[in-house]
């Protein structure tokens, strides 16, 4: 547990201890809609707050509420230095970012699944004979971890976007990728041959906010459960 007797100076900058607002990190993408829909059941929505708006930082002065709009990636950095107080983010960018931030709750939506596919064509027949090749992923550190607790070797190629393009261009012979349907894999002639982990939307905080705005942010908690 961290514990401050005086706020430490890059806490104070961000604005962590102004108790009167909350600050919520949204990310951009299928889980925004999802999210917005959610906190407004409870009360926790500004005007104007959508994905397209032009507005970095969008505020409900009434009900003390601020809400940054951010790419999926950033919103545990965001929460871990305090520029925000909580966010919702997928568990598997939460363990990709290894931010140091505290998970509240499993919203249950945005579900999907971390998996390995290879080339229907090019299968081998176990997960072993895969050692010591090029793993294409968005996910070098899940990717590693899972690899390494079974004794293998692997090289990792990060990249950012179509990442079913790697085997099919000779840049790796797999894939470590999230899964909602299959479709992609599917009609890239990709097959799925070891799941790795199951992913859904989470509620996270800042530990230092949870602490010093812990009534709001815990009253957040309990009224979200009701509709979960």
């Amino acid at each position: 547990m961290i514990v401050f007797t005086t706020p430490p100076h890059h806490y104070k900058e961000r604005g962590i201890f102004t108790q009167d607002y909350i600050t919520i990190a949204l990310p951009k993408g299928k889980l925004f809609g999802l999210s917005t829909e959610l906190l407004k059941k409870v009360g926790w929505t500004a005007e104007g707050l959508h994905e397209k708006s032009r507005k970095l930082v969008i505020t409900n002065d009434a009900e003390k509420l601020k809400f940054i709009i951010t790419k999926t990636a950033d919103v545990p950095t965001y929460v871990e230095y305090g520029a925000a107080d909580i966010g919702i983010i997928g568990k598997d960018v939460i363990l990709e970012s290894e931010k140091d931030v505290y998970e509240l709750l499993d919203l249950g939506f945005g579900k999907c699944h971390l998996m390995m596919a290879v080339p229907k064509d090019k299968k081998r027949p176990r997960l072993e004979d895969y050692s010591h090749t090029r793993v294409a992923t968005k996910f070098p550190h899940i990717a590693e971890k899972f690899f390494v607790e079974r004794g293998m070797q692997m090289e990792y190629i990060k990249l950012n976007g179509s990442i079913e393009l790697g085997p099919i261009v000779g840049l790796s012979e797999s894939i470590v990728d999230i899964v909602e349907t299959g479709t992609t894999l599917r009609e890239n002639n990709l097959e799925e041959i070891v799941h790795i982990m199951d992913a859904t939307a989470r509620l996270i905080a800042n530990r230092v906010s949870y602490r010093l705005k812990f009534d709001r942010i815990n009253n957040l908690v309990n009224e979200l459960e009701k509709f979960l």
